[in-house]
């Protein structure tokens, strides 16, 4: 279970990553003063909704904007601890991976409860959403998975740790 273990480490790594950097300054934008972003990346933010014609961004229901808080207090944190433990190959990584796993499972069940639901969105909307859907799953299911000393895909090792420090 190695070197399947240790892709889905490397493909979780990236993914939190940019987790790390796409929360604050994209989604941020929809609960925080805008005048704390540069122009530019207003002006990405606002090109790339329309091109995919994301109403929920530009109607804000209240739903939506519970959930943006919820993604920057409460995921976002959680996305960077992942990150970290699988960088640092700490043990408790499979459960803050469990946690975000399933945090982000419930807000797109209800983001595309309203897509679907609504029957506004276009197919270009549902199929943005995809990718998201396979990473929560994808850290929801690393996060069932025991933890293994090995399974480190950047970091040092728990247990090599430990060793070291008897």
């Amino acid at each position: 279970m190695g070197a399947p273990l240790r892709i889905i480490d490397s493909a979780l790594f990236i993914y939190f990553l940019i987790i790390a950097i796409a929360v604050p300054l994209i989604d941020g934008q929809t609960i925080l003063p805008i005048d704390l972003y540069p122009k530019f990346l207003i002006e990405l933010k606002s090109w790339f909704f329309k091109q995919i014609d994301h109403y929920l961004v530009f109607e804000m229901p209240y739903f939506y904007v519970g959930i943006a808080w919820f993604e920057l207090l409460f995921q976002w944190p959680v996305a960077l601890m992942c990150a970290y433990g699988i960088a640092a190959g700490k043990s408790w990584f499979s459960t803050t991976s469990l946690i975000y796993g399933s945090s982000f499972l419930t807000s797109l069940a209800a983001i595309l409860a309203e897509l679907i639901g609504s029957k506004r969105a276009s197919d270009k909307l549902i199929r943005f959403y995809y990718p998201f859907l396979v990473f929560a799953v994808l850290s929801f299911a690393r996060g069932l998975l025991p933890y293994s000393g090995t399974s480190a895909s950047i970091g040092k090792t728990a247990g090599l740790n430990q060793k070291k420090q008897a």
